[in-house]
């Protein structure tokens, strides 16, 4: 049975209803713990990025060696996405995170004392997997949002979970610079033990809500997967997205390897003062929110396309020029993380009772493509440096545009509700 404060936090009577006049959204205090749980988490993915030129020096490895560090990382999170990310419509949310993140210590601590990097491999596997909590979260803030503030909140937390990633490439690249690479995860393991006792005290109970409750495992993966058979909306922002995230890890798996080479020849702590230039990309992300709440899904959609093709253009051309690079990076940061926001706001909007499920297929699908991005552009690296780099980039978000424009032709599905 519900405790009344429960039912006033998540917004509900205690028949399950949603009262529309008294439901006003999350208060400020609680997105701006959302946001930042949400990035703080989040940012474990993305730490390794900018080592990736001193992990091949401790242990004696290659650059596609190497690549394969944040490749094994992304598969364990669409991997949690896929198999942990749907319990959060049917075990109450604040103990499932509370769960996720005891283990995302241990694997970060297991990272941290890694003798060899096979066991830094598994320890970032596992990490990856448990990391998923910042998905149970976004659609937990969704859930408390009113339809038509649903962009804005969605968007305010995203910017934070986007935040993390950007900012992650400097504090690892900082830090490691300063101390070693292992500091970086011994650190993240503290950061995340002071996380998991703040959310356990501050975050609302949020007890599982509709048909999915009584669901078992088995039915609930199963049901996952049909959601991506129902709704064409949902395979197609996936597919574009998995696009787009292809594309960001394209750029920012490999330009550690520009960096660090000559003309530049960066240390560690320039490279982190680099990846500072995404940071504004997380700029986007409210702005993201509101056009998604003003019906600009579509339009958007193809602009973030665009700005993220014609990046690699410029960093193409500009590979000498530092000031080009940066500009690249940050407007592919903004047109990934703009399709992102507007993505969810066409899938949250499919299934209210279904949130974390839906945001489970797309996640996924969209990791997935960021885990083959990632290992293609250490590939093209090695085999075409930088120019073969740049090419596979821009390809993957005009590929996406391609798929958009047949949106023209015949309007997927789902896209009418959310204005899009």
């Amino acid at each position: 049975m519900s405790h009344p404060a429960d039912l006033a936090s998540s917004g509900r009577t205690p028949d399950g209803e949603t009262p529309g006049p008294v439901s006003q959204g999350p208060p400020r205090s609680l997105i701006v713990l959302l946001a930042v749980a949400c990035g703080v988490t989040v940012a474990n993915l993305y730490y390794a990025q900018p080592l990736l030129s001193e992990l091949r020096h401790t242990f004696g490895i290659s650059e596609v060696t190497a690549g394969g560090l944040v490749t094994a990382t992304q598969l364990g999170y669409a991997a949690g996405l896929l198999l942990l990310v749907p319990l959060g419509d049917v075990i109450e949310k604040r103990r499932l995170a509370t769960v996720l993140l005891a283990l995302t210590i241990g694997a970060l601590v297991l990272a941290g004392l890694a003798p060899d990097f096979a066991v830094l491999l598994i320890a970032s596997l596992i990490c990856g997997t448990t990391l998923v909590v910042a998905q149970i979260l976004v659609p937990f803030a969704a859930d408390l949002a009113p339809d038509e503030t649903r962009g804005r909140v969605v968007g305010q937390v995203m910017s934070g979970l986007l935040t993390g990633i950007l900012l992650s490439r400097t504090f690892g690249s900082l830090l490691a610079g300063a101390t070693s690479w292992r500091v970086v995860y011994l650190t993240s393991a503290g950061l995340m033990t002071v996380l998991t006792l703040v959310l356990r005290s501050r975050l609302p109970r949020r007890a599982p809500a509709g048909a999915a409750a009584g669901l078992s495992y088995g039915q609930l993966l199963r049901s996952t997967a049909r959601l991506l058979k129902v709704h064409p909306a949902l395979r197609r922002r996936a597919l574009y997205q998995a696009a787009m995230f292809g594309a960001f890890s394209v750029f920012w798996t490999t330009i550690s390897y520009v960096l660090t080479a000559p003309p530049f020849d960066y240390h560690q702590w320039q490279v982190g003062l680099f990846a500072l230039a995404g940071a504004g990309g997380a700029l986007v992300a409210p702005l993201a929110g509101r056009w998604a709440d003003r019906g600009l899904v579509r339009p958007m959609t193809a602009v973030s396309f665009v700005a993220a093709a014609v990046a690699f253009v410029v960093a193409g051309f500009g590979r000498h020029n530092v000031i080009a690079l940066g500009a690249a990076a940050v407007v592919l940061d903004m047109g990934t993380q703009a399709t992102l926001v507007l993505g969810q706001q066409v899938v949250y909007q499919l299934d209210g009772q279904a949130r974390a499920r839906l945001n489970s297929a797309f996640m996924a699908t969209f990791f997935v493509g960021g885990a083959i991005g990632s290992q293609a552009g250490s590939y093209a690296f090695h085999a075409g440096g930088w120019t073969a780099v740049t090419v596979l980039g821009a390809a993957l978000p005009v590929i996406a545009f391609l798929g958009w424009t047949t949106e023209l032709r015949r309007p997927a599905a789902g896209y009418e509700r959310v204005g899009g």
